[in-house]
């Protein structure tokens, strides 16, 4: 009766080596390429003053313009503190200032400087050899399909994130 014994079910196990095929190795290549143009990406902030965390608050007020605090959090999946702590640093270096909104004297709306604007157009500046770099292994066109591909992946078209 060995026809009737159940077969293994056992999926390969995780490794977070290349050619992982296991469940997990999607999740694990996106945290390692993350970590990897989260690297290369502030090494192109350092000369600017600012790191990772300073520039995502800049791209959500540089799109969004004025921003209360607590969607600044939400935006940059930040938490209270963490983001009152980088609004601090960004006022502290004059690239980001807390305006009163008018009829509700408890909730600040940040706001870009001109200063900040000018950061915010020098780290572009910089970024762009950098994400040369990143995509060097990769051959005409790759970069961009890469792009799309994680575009489509981030934001599937049923709005399902």
């Amino acid at each position: 009766m060995t026809g009737d014994a159940p077969r293994s079910t056992t999926a390969s196990r995780a490794t977070d080596q290349p050619g992982d095929t296991s469940p997990f190795a999607l999740g694990l290549l996106l945290r390692q390429a993350h970590w990897r143009a989260a690297t290369v990406m502030t090494e192109a902030l350092r000369p600017l003053g600012i790191e990772l965390r300073h520039f995502a608050v800049l791209i959500v007020l540089v799109n969004r313009g004025p921003t209360v605090q607590r969607d600044l959090a939400a935006e940059t999946g930040s938490d209270k503190a963490g983001i009152m702590r980088v609004v601090d640093d960004l006022e502290r270096e004059g690239l980001a200032v807390r305006k009163s909104v008018p009829g509700d004297r408890r909730v600040r709306a940040v706001e870009i400087t001109p200063q900040g604007v000018e950061v915010f157009d020098a780290a572009h500046v910089a970024a762009e050899p950098m994400s040369e770099q990143l995509t060097a292994a990769l051959g005409p066109g790759e970069p961009e399909q890469l792009r799309d591909l994680l575009t489509r992946f981030t934001y599937p078209a049923g709005g399902e994130a």
